[in-house]
């Protein structure tokens, strides 16, 4: 893996890229990973991975919570429906928490 200099995209393959796809920098600008931050990379695909298809489902979550809310068969479901809601939307601010966390430790990928 090679990372830009300039707007840190990172490329894999054998050797840097002739530009940055991203910036146009030349590909002076690259520089290889160490192996360390290279298996870090790669570790965390999955938990990243993970993260993202949960923000799926919360998605789906809040859209059938809204649906529910907007039915209104009575104050109980109505109440569940909005509490639903809510979990979404911290959960849904939860993740997004967690993966710049994972970006700042180097942990993306």
């Amino acid at each position: 893996m090679w990372q830009c200099s300039v707007c840190n995209y990172i490329h894999e393959g054998e050797g840097a890229p002739d530009k940055c796809p991203k910036c146009g920098a030349p590909k002076e600008k690259f520089a290889p990973l160490e192996q360390q931050r290279v298996d870090l990379v790669q570790r965390s695909r999955l938990g990243n991975s993970l993260l993202m298809e949960l923000d799926g489902y919360l998605d789906a979550i809040a859209e059938l919570a809204q649906v529910g809310i907007e039915d209104d068969l009575d104050p109980g479901c109505a109440k569940l429906y909005k509490e639903c809601q809510d979990f979404a939307s911290f959960a849904r601010q939860s993740l997004k928490a967690e993966i710049n966390n994972h970006i700042n430790k180097g942990k993306w990928g």
